[in-house]
């Protein structure tokens, strides 16, 4: 039943992006986790629901329909979304929130497709802004580019929105259509007619950025591979082991696992993908509310266990990918390249309720191996590579760059310890 399955929150909806789409991930148990009990928090009983008075809120509202100088004006349906983030506000916790129905059906699902127009979109100097459309996506076929700037949805500004609003407005259901007002980086302005569809985007790709492998000096890298793994959803496990079969076989001696923009996923897949590299050791421990430790240990045997890895991450890595990222660094397979993560890592429920929509709900919070909490911490790089503004108008991938140069020096550290 989805309304007891357990999600992991993608981070942010800024890396929602790819759907343009409120993005969460189901949350799945391994059957092989170890328990440990932990002294729990005893406090003061919650206030029982009966205890509280709602009653006044159904009379502002009636009050507001009938005597309001613009009471036609007045959206019901917004108030009572607006009444429950107000009810939750006082919720600290990120991972606890009010998904409406429509978002919650159109979500991302678990087999890595959505519904929506299918482009990357970002934040940048307080305008929304296309990173790149996905290809053979309806933005695509659109036209739009990486630069073009939304300046307005369905004709209403984007000035002063977020990511995730630009997302909630943007994304809908499949055979629907979304009029963009686009920017293009030469200044000019038109109207853009998208209808969305489903998309389905490969999980795992071995192509980088640039097409091929490259050093900062430009020169073409051949003894390495290269990994990105856009999330990890059902697909991810069978494309990368696939992927990693191919780079072994090929004679690669190291890869780097790029999990920048990587906002998470499902977490029986995330501790599978770590099983892969590891042939022993702790993935991560998970605390629930009342102080009980979940404990998910590697497995032996792995199709990459014994291969240098060079893990990328970048401001925007998140949830699974950062569980991962610990995992590998701490038990000493991996050396993470790139920006401080997210910082997101909680378990959600999803709660399906009466109108359709659904209230996540976090019930966990992840530990690294190292027991470092992640939720609002984020993993700190070994090697610290922040782009420059010239290095991103001029595309230069410096975090990839160094991220050969490391796995390059490892795989000579190697070859030279093997030899003696």
């Amino acid at each position: 039943m989805l309304n007891t399955a357990r999600w992991t929150i993608f981070s942010m909806l800024a890396l929602a992006l790819l759907a343009l789409a409120f993005t969460v991930g189901y949350v799945v148990a391994r059957e092989d986790e170890t328990t440990v009990v932990a002294p729990t928090d005893g406090g003061e009983p919650p206030v029982s629901p009966s205890e509280v008075d709602f009653s006044t809120l159904d009379e502002i509202l009636g009050i507001l329909q009938r005597d309001h100088v613009d009471a036609d004006e007045i959206d019901v349906q917004h108030m009572y979304e607006s009444a429950i983030e107000g009810l939750l506000e006082p919720v600290k916790d990120t991972g606890t929130f009010y998904v409406d129905s429509i978002t919650y059906q159109t979500a991302i699902g678990p087999d890595g497709t959505f519904e929506g127009i299918g482009a990357t979109v970002s934040e940048q100097n307080g305008e929304i802004v296309i990173v790149a459309p996905i290809e053979g996506s309806p933005a695509e076929a659109a036209g739009l580019k990486r630069g073009d700037v939304v300046i307005a949805v369905d004709g209403e500004s984007t000035e002063g929105w977020t990511v995730d609003q630009a997302v909630l407005r943007i994304r809908g259901p499949q055979g629907t259509e979304v009029t963009l007002t686009i920017r293009h980086p030469d200044g000019m302005e038109e109207d853009v007619i998208i209808e969305r569809a489903e998309i389905q985007v490969d999980s795992v790709t071995t192509v980088p950025p640039e097409g091929e492998l490259k050093d900062a000096s430009g020169n073409t890298v051949t003894e390495l591979g290269y990994i990105h793994v856009r999330e990890f959803d059902r697909p991810t496990e069978g494309e990368l082991e696939e992927a990693l079969d191919e780079i072994i076989d090929s004679g690669a001696k190291g890869v780097v696992l790029d999990l920048r923009n990587n906002p998470g996923g499902l977490l029986d897949v995330v501790v599978n993908v770590a099983d892969m590299f590891l042939d022993e050791g702790t993935i991560l421990y998970e605390v629930q509310k009342d102080g009980q430790e979940v404990a998910y240990s590697a497995r032996e045997g792995g199709v990459a266990t014994t291969i240098p890895v060079v893990v990328l991450m970048n401001k925007y890595s998140a949830s699974g990918s950062e569980v991962l990222s610990a995992a590998l660094r701490d038990n000493g397979r991996a050396t993470i390249v790139g920006e401080k993560s997210f910082g997101k890592g909680t378990v959600n429920v999803a709660r399906e309720l009466s109108d359709g929509g659904a209230l996540f709900v976090t019930i966990a919070r992840w530990l690294t191996p190292s027991r470092v909490q992640i939720d609002s911490v984020g993993i700190e790089p070994d090697i610290l590579v922040t782009p420059s503004d010239e290095d991103i108008d001029l595309r230069r991938d410096t975090q990839l760059y160094r991220a050969v140069e490391v796995l390059e020096g490892m795989v000579n550290s190697a070859s030279a310890s093997s030899s003696q």
